[in-house]
C-alpha cells in the first residue's frame, strides 16, 4: 500500500471517531499526516515526496497502532509523538505541560513586538512558560535578551529544561518557578509575555477529552476566567521597566476581560491581529497598568544581570 493511500485511510478513520483537534492540526487530514510521517521517522513537511512510498506491513501496522491510540486515548497527538512545532521550531512536550499552541508565538514571528517596544529588549520574561516555547522564541528572536522562564508546576519546569536544553539556550534562559510575578521578586523587564490559565469554569467543564488530557492547572482561570489574570495586572506594572510592555493572551475571553477591566477610567489595551482575529492577544503599556493599579513606575531600562537557573531542575 501507498503512503498516501494509507494516510487517506487514516484520516477517515479519525474523522469518523470523532476526535478533537486543535494541538498542532485542525483536521484529520493534517493529523493522519503528522501521525503517519512522524511513525516513519520522515519530516513532517515531506509528504509531496514520499508519499508515493510503498509501506511495508510492518510501517502499517505501526502507523494503525498510533492511530488507535490518538482515537481511543483521546489525548493530543502531541501526547504521543512526544513534539510540537510552534512556528515552524521543535518542541520536546509530554503530559507535565500543555501543548505549545499560543498566539503571541504569531505575533513575536510577524514583528509586532518589535513595533510596540521599538527597541531590542535586554530583558524579557515568560511567564506562565509551561514547556518554555514562547521563552525559546523570545530568545531565538533576539539574540542578546536574556530571557526568564516562571511557572508554578516544578514538573512543567522539568519540560522547560529539556527545551531550553534542546536549543542550546542554557547561558541565556533562566527558570523560575513560583506563583504568578512572585517567582520573580525583585526583577523588571523590557517584555513580559504571558499565556495564563484564562478558561472560565463553564468553558472547563464542557472541554473535549483531548483538551482535559492537559494539565487543568494550566487552562482552569476560575469563575469567569480571570483569577490569574486580575492578580497579573495589578502587579504587572512594577515588573516593567520604563517603556515596558506586558503581552496578554486572553482565547474567547476578550468580552469578559473588558467588563472586569476596561470602560472609564479602566485599561485601554491594544489589540494585537492574529490568525484567531484580533481579539486573543491584548497588549499594555507599564505606563498604563502602573496608572491603573495605582503602582509608581519604574525609571530606566532594565538591566541585563547574570542568570542562573533557579528552578531546582538540572537540563536532561
Amino acid at each position: 500500500m501507498k503512503l498516501l493511500r494509507l494516510i487517506e485511510i487514516e484520516a477517515a478513520r479519525l474523522a469518523e471517531s470523532g476526535v478533537s483537534f486543535g494541538h498542532g492540526t485542525t483536521n484529520a487530514v493534517d493529523e493522519a499526516v503528522w501521525l503517519g510521517l512522524w511513525s516513519l521517522g520522515l519530516p513532517l513537511d515531506d509528504l509531496d515526496r514520499v508519499g508515493s512510498r510503498d509501506l511495508t506491513d510492518s510501517e502499517i501496522q505501526s502507523i494503525r497502532a498510533l492511530v488507535d491510540r490518538r482515537i481511543h486515548q483521546r489525548v493530543p497527538a502531541a501526547y504521543l509523538t512526544r513534539e510540537a512545532w510552534l512556528q515552524g521550531v521543535p518542541f520536546y512536550v509530554d503530559e507535565r505541560t500543555i501543548v505549545p499552541r499560543s498566539m503571541i508565538a504569531e505575533n513575536l514571528a510577524d514583528g509586532d513586538l518589535d513595533s510596540l517596544l521599538g527597541r531590542t529588549p535586554s530583558q524579557v520574561l515568560d511567564l506562565c512558560t509551561g514547556n518554555a516555547s514562547l521563552a525559546v522564541l523570545c530568545a531565538l528572536a533576539w539574540p542578546q535578551a536574556k530571557v526568564d522562564g516562571a511557572d508554578l508546576s516544578s514538573q512543567a519546569l522539568e519540560v522547560a529544561a529539556i527545551n531550553r536544553h534542546r536549543h542550546g539556550l542554557e547561558q541565556r534562559i533562566d527558570l523560575l518557578q513560583g506563583d504568578g510575578l512572585q517567582a520573580v521578586a525583585g526583577r523588571r523587564y523590557d517584555l513580559i509575555v504571558c499565556n495564563p490559565p484564562y478558561v472560565n469554569a463553564e468553558s472547563m467543564a464542557r472541554l473535549p477529552a483531548e483538551f482535559r488530557a492537559e494539565p487543568a492547572i494550566a487552562l482552569a482561570g476560575g469563575l469567569d476566567g480571570m483569577d490569574f489574570i486580575s492578580a497579573l495586572l495589578r502587579h504587572a506594572g512594577s515588573h516593567l521597566a520604563s517603556g515596558g510592555w506586558l503581552v496578554l493572551e486572553i482565547g474567547h475571553e476578550r468580552a469578559t476581560f473588558e467588563a472586569r477591566f476596561a470602560g472609564p477610567r479602566g485599561l485601554e489595551p491594544i489589540w494585537l491581529e492574529n490568525s484567531s482575529g484580533c481579539d486573543a492577544v491584548l497588549a499594555l503599556t507599564a505606563a498604563d497598568l502602573c496608572a491603573w493599579s495605582g503602582l509608581e513606575p519604574l525609571g530606566g531600562p532594565a538591566k541585563q544581570a547574570e542568570h542562573r537557573d533557579h528552578s531546582g531542575h538540572s537540563d536532561r
